[in-house]
């Protein structure tokens, strides 16, 4: 399975982004799907995830801003990232794994992109 994440670019503050996560190998229907992002200096955090059943979630920091969903004829997951602010910047990756209740942490997750860098400038 690999996963292949584009879309990043640099957007003044206020700004929207749209990335994609695009997956081959296995259906994204197999699995949980989610989005991660990485600052400078900063531990890997939780941004967004979207279940099979098309249940999603959102950190705080992203709710009301971001929308995650899934294309099944594309095999593609997407990160709509509107009302950028400067604190948003970072790597973005999607990841790929099994249900489960720590859906938050990295360690869960099979499959990871390579990731793509978005700046947001003030």
């Amino acid at each position: 399975v690999q996963l292949q994440a584009s879309g990043g670019g640099l957007v003044q503050a206020g700004g929207s982004l749209r990335l994609s996560c695009a997956v081959s190998g296995r259906t994204i229907s197999t699995y949980v799907m989610a989005w991660f992002r990485q600052a400078p200096g900063k531990e890997r955090e939780f941004v967004s995830i979207t279940w099979s059943g098309g249940s999603r979630y959102y950190a705080d920091s992203v709710k009301g801003r971001f929308t995650i969903s899934r294309d099944i004829a594309k095999n593609t997951v997407n990160l709509q990232m509107n009302s950028l602010k400067p604190e948003d910047t970072a790597v973005y990756y999607c990841a790929a794994g099994p249900i489960s209740r720590t859906y938050t942490s990295v360690s869960v997750y099979d499959y990871w992109g390579e990731g793509t860098l978005v700046t947001v400038s003030s």
